[in-house]
């Protein structure tokens, strides 16, 4: 018995080892992940970031994985989504990262299951990560759609594949990227297994994948309009925990907008076709009985003074007693109010707030929220514009420009020449959120082939052309009028007609993905070939490992 002593305690430590060694990764893919997103923008660590999760699962047991992916995804999300406690606290906010963290882990499972060889499986890992992030988009509650791993492409070469394979596909990429680069790991670091033929394959596989989608075209043309935003920023000394005097948050719109009126007629600025201000730029209800008239005064001169139609959002409990709606309103120019949207996609825990009996325990600021009611038709309005004729224009507010249904309806289902996007990003401080929001509506841009308005309250704000390049970028918590022309398309992409398939085709690749690893067991091969099957990992042998 003492002659065994040392060895077991070996195998042990050499166990501990190697779970470390997977721990490490799956924290340094997280922290790849955060940094690739806009605050940082070094999109190819996303790369790496898939990379690290697709080693550390290879050869492990189900638990391990899912612990790698749980620390991959606590080391992503609890940084990256600081601005969600900027008034509900920091409980709000560690819940949202803890929660959000318990996808990449069951990922973590999943790749596992699909990798029980030792050997990383790029396209089928690739896949899972599809459906990780299609599962976070849909549940809980509708959902977070927010930092999928093709929003952090907005600057990279591989863009240009949002137009055929729409956001998901190109999620698909950036993994299927980091999966290969994890083979030519493996190929090159596993002890007595190098393969320098394989690892060169792999690496000129990767590079293919990032580089390629530069060749796809990325169609600008169209019938030009001038396009003016105004980011009102907000008054001195006011927050949202505050409550201005009504109408004070107008103003912040009103007077830019004759300024802008005034440099026109001075021949400064060109004339603008279409004015668009941001979500809750009104603070008085214009169809509230009392408050209605003057909102809709003050609005009507600044429409009349720069002589173009205005989309703006607000508020509004629609003339009656219930609750109040997300809403935007077009205002035309000898004509007044014209009509009006109402947001369908509604932001859990901002705009409604589902279990609000045991959540107001971790946040003052739930028993602030109230449940707004949802709209029930896509944001589809048609703007008559002086020079060109109707414009279709498709309205996502603040958060639904995530929701891929709800983008695709503006474009499938009624043809919106025009994406407009406007948001508060007040709520949300001095954190990232307002340049992470505007890369997602710069991904758009190109997935559907649309110009896109993004326009925030505080910033930062920016005109995007289809190919997904802003103008007229703000800086945030700044008062600034935008103007630029920008193209009306019609023209679909094939991310129109490939979107929806995407999901459903990765679920099926990871389903025979399964079946084929379910027929190569290692406990139905000898000792020794299993061992062998886990050392491809590249870590230790799985007799060491463990499963």
């Amino acid at each position: 018995m003492p002659r065994l002593a040392r060895p077991l305690r070996t195998g042990h430590e050499s166990r501990l080892r190697v779970l470390a060694a997977r721990m490490l990764l799956g924290l340094l893919g997280g922290v790849a992940l955060w940094l690739a997103f806009p605050g940082y923008d070094v999109w190819w660590l996303a790369i790496l970031g898939c990379a690290a999760l697709a080693l550390a699962t290879a050869g492990s047991s189900w638990w391990a994985g899912g612990l790698c992916g749980l620390l991959l995804g606590l080391a992503w999300f609890t940084p990256m989504f600081t601005w969600a406690g900027t008034y509900a606290g920091a409980p709000a906010w560690l819940a949202m990262s803890a929660a959000s963290a318990l996808y990449p882990g069951a990922l973590g499972v999943l790749l596992t299951l699909v990798q029980r060889t030792g050997s990383v499986r790029p396209v089928v890992g690739a896949a899972a990560w599809v459906l990780m992030e299609w599962a976070r988009s849909v549940t809980p509650f509708g959902g977070f759609p927010w930092a999928r791993l093709g929003f952090s492409q907005a600057d990279s070469p591989m863009l240009g594949a949002v137009s055929l394979l729409a956001v998901a596909g190109l999620g698909f990429l950036v993994a299927l990227a980091g999966g290969l680069l994890a083979v030519a790991a493996q190929q090159i670091f596993a002890p007595g297994r190098t393969d320098l033929r394989r690892a060169a394959v792999a690496l000129a596989g990767a590079t293919a994948v990032v580089v390629a989608p530069v060749l796809v075209p990325r169609p600008t043309a169209g019938e030009p309009v001038t396009v003016a935003a105004v980011q009102g920023d907000i008054p001195e000394g006011y927050s949202r925990t505050l409550t201005a005097e009504p109408g004070t948050m107008l103003d912040q719109y009103t007077d830019p907008t004759h300024e802008l009126a005034a440099s026109v007629t001075a021949g400064e600025a060109a004339p603008a076709d279409l004015l668009v201000w941001p979500e809750g730029a009104t603070d008085l209800d214009p169809l509230d009985s009392q408050a209605g008239p003057a909102a809709t005064d003050q609005i009507m001169a600044a429409v009349e003074a720069l002589g173009a139609p205005l989309v703006l959002g607000g508020l509004s409990r629609q003339g009656g007693a219930g609750p109040p709606s997300n809403m935007m309103f077009s205002y035309l120019p000898g004509h007044g109010l014209d009509q009006t949207y109402s947001k369908v996609y509604l932001a859990p825990f901002g705009e409604v707030m589902p279990l609000r009996p045991l959540l107001k325990h971790l946040s003052p600021w739930v028993d602030r929220i109230v449940d707004l009611r949802a709209g029930d038709r896509p944001g589809l309005i048609s703007v008559p514009l002086s020079d060109v004729g109707p414009v279709d224009l498709g309205l996502a507010i603040c958060f639904e420009i995530v929701v891929d249904r709800a983008v695709r309806d503006l474009v499938t289902g009624g043809g919106a020449q025009l994406l407009v996007v406007p948001t508060s990003s007040a709520w949300f401080g001095d954190g990232d959120q307002s340049v992470q929001h505007l890369a997602i509506s710069r991904v758009r841009a190109v997935e559907y082939g649309r110009s896109v308005a993004h326009v925030s309250n505080v910033g930062v704000s920016g005109l995007i052309s289809p190919d997904g390049v802003v103008h007229q970028r703000t800086d945030p918590y700044t008062q600034a009028t935008l103007l630029a022309q920008l193209p009306l398309r019609t023209e679909q992409t094939l991310a129109v007609r490939t979107g929806p398939w995407v999901v459903p085709a990765a679920a099926v690749v990871v389903v025979l993905g399964m079946v084929w690893m379910a027929r190569r067991r290692p406990e139905l091969a000898g000792p020794s070939q299993a061992a062998e099957m886990g050392s491809s990992t590249g870590l230790v042998p799985r007799t060491a490992g463990g499963r």
